[in-house]
This record gives structure tokens, sequence and C-alpha cells, in this order.
């Protein structure tokens, strides 16, 4: 990206704003690239312990599948509750809470172990619920910490070298430009000097 730039003593004072302002932004963009690296990293350990979690706990349904077959569906999910906070700046979803609804069924009619069963189905339905809710969450904490982490490349590699450089090329610019205007000063002083001689 090439700066574009005047050669006078407001660009240099304009450029010097935005620079301080790049150089007091940035560690504070680099901080933040590491805490959404470091939270990534921390949400995608969570989902693989709950992905496990999850495979163990549909083995124990999947064994038991012939079972369930018999009955009919008498669990359903009646409503999840999901928010939105902000972690290290960035809204994500956070599951809250995930209502369940039984059908209307009598408990006599139906084996001991059915209780059991269904508490093991919302455990596995609530498992499935926060795997997708934390994929979501992955999801925009990487795209943040890509996005910061493009913007501290641009701030780092890019701008700031330009802008320091344009500053530089402007005040030696300057200097030369007086350093003539002295000279100029001086010839033409002397050149009075001699005529006034003559």
């Amino acid at each position: 990206m090439e700066l574009k730039f005047q050669y006078n003593k407001t660009t240099i004072q304009d450029l010097n704003k935005q620079l301080v302002l790049r150089q007091k932004t940035l560690p504070i963009l680099q901080k933040k690239e590491v805490a959404l690296r470091m939270e990534v990293k921390e949400h995608r350990k969570r989902f693989r312990k709950i992905s496990i979690e999850h495979e163990e706990l549909m083995h124990k349904v999947v064994e038991q599948e012939g079972l369930w077959n018999e009955f009919p569906k008498i669990l359903f999910i009646d409503s999840v509750k999901i928010e939105q906070e902000k972690i290290i700046g960035v809204k994500v979803p956070v599951l809250k809470d995930i209502d369940f609804k039984m059908a209307d069924f009598s408990w006599w009619h139906y084996p001991a172990w059915l209780p059991t069963g269904i508490h093991l189905l919302k455990q596995v339905l609530r498992l499935e619920i926060e795997v997708e809710v934390l994929e979501q969450q992955i999801e925009l904490l990487n795209r943040a910490r890509k996005k910061t982490t493009q913007k501290v490349n641009l701030y780092e590699k890019e701008q700031i070298p330009a802008m320091q450089e344009a500053i530089l090329k402007i005040k030696r610019f300057l200097e030369d430009k007086e350093n003539i205007s002295k000279a100029a000063q001086k010839i033409t002083k002397k050149r009075l000097e001699r005529e006034a001689e003559v």
C-alpha cells in the first residue's frame, strides 16, 4: 500500500498524529490477538472433551436402540435459551438453558429403566446442542482473531513503517528546500556586496 502525502509541515503533523495513534494501538491489538488465540485454544479443548463425552453417551444409546424402538417418542426439546455474551470483545452465543417436554403417557405401562433412559437422552441432546454452540463460538472467535492478526500485521509491517518513512522523506525535503533557500540567499547577498563594491 503506497502512502500518498504532500511535502509540507501540516502533512508531517497529520502523519505524526496517525503514527502515534497506531503505535499506541498496536500493543493493545497484539494483546487482544494473544488473548483470542488462547480463548480459541481453550474452546477447542472444551469442544474435544464434550465431543468425546457425546460420542460415549451416543454409544450407550445405540447399544440400547432395540429397547428404544419399542417405545414411541416421549421426549422433545421445548425451547433452547441462547444468549449473546462478549468474550474479549466478540459477541458469541452462550447456551443458558434447555427445556424438555415429555409426551403424555402412563408410567405404569413402561419399564423401570425408562426414567434412566430419558435422563440419558436429555444428556445426549444437551451435549449435541452444546457442541453446536461451541462450534459457533470457535468460528466467531477464530474469525475475530484472524481480523486482529491482519490489523496487527497491517500496522506493524505496512502502515507504521510507511508513515515513518514518509515523515523522514518530508523532513529531508523541507531541510533540502531550506538549505537551498539559505544558499540562494547567501549567493544573492554576495552578489549584492560585489555589485556594491564596484
